[in-house]
């Protein structure tokens, strides 16, 4: 159960209620209205919670939660307890999800909350949209545009930036700073004025102490729905698609793009100029030197296509034991 004195809590729904939420149905015989007052993991939920199960690895779980009702894919109704009440979805996670946000809406204001802090700084030009919150010792800068119901954390810096609606960015995230743009000189480096902006879509979530240059000419764009995890670096002119996920301390350089749904786990670095295609993922900790294809899958470093990969890995594997074999021999 989430502590109350964090999160407060807008339930109870109807089981019926949840269902439609959650784009759910009822199983067969499953009461609509059946009251849940809290959502909680498999193992720790009781009465009047509800519960999910998406990945098979946690069956034991379902089997033995004392949970009163649970999201589960039709192909595990037969295993829950008896007496508990199911959801059926195709996608439990993503039903759990919604049904989640029922309970502990997201971007609310709590009522002791300041919509705007009085520590906040905002320029006198920027424009803020209905519903906001900013938080302690935010800064957002001149001209700066902020749509309807974003949500931006303490210790927030914003310039030169159009932020989309419904959107929430962390504590201590940099976005619109000067790109490191600069042409190369024995004599001395000189610096490339930085012209562009930070164009950020809706529904864009920014976690904490991420940064965002501005572009050098062209605009940094960050898509619609995309996803960005804490201590990530976005480079100047990188144009990132819709639904893109991009994990943890992961790095992308100068004019890269990523198409949508394109996902980057942790650690993982993406060199300037080149093209990350839809649905890509990169594992983490590889480093990205060349374009990857739409679809495709890549790791290591330099990355290489997922196959090639552990194929080289089995190989190593088999070359260090035949020369181990080989030591031996010769130590005979």
């Amino acid at each position: 159960m989430a502590d109350p004195k964090f999160f407060a809590n807008k339930g109870p729904f109807t089981l019926q209620q949840l269902a439609e939420i959650g784009q759910a149905s009822l199983a067969k015989g499953t009461d609509g209205a059946l009251l849940i007052k809290d959502v909680s993991s498999l193992d720790k939920a009781g009465e009047g919670q509800i519960s999910f199960l998406t990945n098979p690895k946690y069956k034991d779980q379902l089997v033995a939660s004392k949970a009163t009702a649970c999201i589960v894919p039709e192909s595990a109704a037969d295993i829950a307890p008896e007496g508990m009440a199911l959801l059926l979805a195709s996608n439990p996670h993503k039903s759990y999800a919604l049904i989640a946000q029922a309970f502990y809406p997201l971007n609310v204001k709590e009522v002791d909350e300041e919509a705007i802090h009085s520590t906040a700084s905002i320029h006198p030009t920027a424009e803020i949209g209905e519903g906001c919150t900013i938080g302690a010792h935010s800064t957002i800068g001149k001209n700066v545009q902020i749509g309807k119901n974003t949500w931006i954390g303490p210790n927030v810096t914003i310039t030169h930036a159009h932020i989309g609606a419904d959107c929430r960015i962390f504590p201590g995230v940099r976005i619109g700073q000067d790109g490191f743009g600069f042409a190369m000189d024995r004599t001395g480096h000189v610096t490339v004025p930085q012209l562009g902006r930070v164009i950020i879509e809706d529904r864009v979530e920014i976690g904490a102490n991420t940064t965002i240059d501005r572009g050098a000419g062209p605009d940094t764009i960050i898509g619609t729905g995309t996803r960005i995890d804490n201590l990530c670096q976005i480079g100047h002119n990188v144009k990132i698609g819709k639904n893109c996920v991009i994990v943890a301390q992961s790095g992308v350089a100068g004019s890269t793009e990523l198409k949508d749904f394109a996902v980057l786990a942790a650690q993982s670095g993406i060199a300037g100029h080149l093209t990350i295609g839809m649905g890509a993922q990169v594992g983490a900790k590889a480093g990205v030197s060349t374009d990857v294809a739409d679809g495709d899958k890549v790791m290591g470093y330099p990355a290489k296509g997922m196959r090639d990969f552990w194929k080289e890995q089995v190989l190593f594997k088999r070359l260090l034991s035949e020369r181990k074999v080989t030591k031996n021999n010769e130590g005979e």
